[in-house]
């Protein structure tokens, strides 16, 4: 199993990067994390949208869906004609809301473009080889983490959240932890978001073996970032950037 960076930045992009999205594959079977702005014509250079077994949208901000209408349009208007309705995995009611944007054409569209399910913390869904945990994240109401496995790796995706019992309950043992570090220091406790030394502080009491930090705020320094993640957790941290491909070692 393995992962690829397909957006790593935190509410707005800036140069050359995208907001939150990353894709899990493990053999032939693909499925993406979150879809924010910028994150289609990532995963567009590494396969086929067309591909994908499901989407999965951790909560309601905008940074982590946005590219949605983007992908209802490249399903809709396929090479080969219209694709048949992708799985989408949201948040309670936030297909309405995503769909309250939309005239009612606009409306009718999105609707056949995805086949909606609406997600509940302990929900083990399978995709081929991948099986994706749900789990309670601590952010807006509701936030979602999300364990991928395919029985030789575990990959843990915290999405945006506060340091706390939902995200080491989700992190314990991950081979990968895929977690945000938005904050920098000074703004520490300012936000519903970790700072990078929180971030490394979750992964040591986790004892995970990988830590990638994402969502970074496009001003943090990603370098800095790294060595402050690096204070508390001395395994292998990876600071994520568009298109990096992670595998567990």
């Amino acid at each position: 199993m393995r992962l690829t960076v397909l957006g790593s930045s935190a509410s707005y992009a800036d140069a050359g990067r995208a907001c939150s999205g990353h894709l899990i594959r493990s053999g032939g079977d693909a499925v993406l994390f979150d879809c924010g702005n910028g994150v289609l014509a990532n995963l567009a250079t590494v396969m086929d949208p067309l591909g994908l077994k499901a989407v999965l949208i951790t909560h309601e901000h905008i940074d982590h869906f946005a590219d949605i209408y983007a992908l209802q349009a490249a399903l809709r208007y396929a090479p080969a004609g219209a694709a048949p309705a992708l799985p989408l995995y949201v948040p309670p009611g936030l297909f309405e809301r995503m769909g309250a944007v939309l005239d009612q054409k606009g409306q009718r569209e999105l609707a056949e473009a995805f086949l909606v399910h609406e997600l509940e913390v302990g929900m083990d869904l399978h995709f081929g080889r991948i099986t994706v945990h749900v789990g309670e994240g601590d952010h807006v109401d509701p936030t979602f983490t999300l364990t991928a496995s395919d029985g030789e790796a575990r990959i843990v995706y915290t999405s945006d959240t506060r340091l706390g019992d939902a995200a080491l309950a989700a992190a314990i043992d991950a081979d990968i932890l895929l977690t945000e570090a938005t904050l920098p220091p000074e703004y520490a406790g300012r936000a519903a978001h970790m700072t990078p030394a929180e971030a490394g502080e979750l992964a040591a009491r986790a004892g995970v073996h990988t830590l990638v930090l994402t969502h970074l705020w496009p001003t943090v320094d990603r370098e800095a970032a790294a060595a402050e993640a690096g204070v508390a957790f001395k395994g292998r941290i990876i600071v994520a950037s568009e298109l990096d491909e992670i595998a567990p070692e």
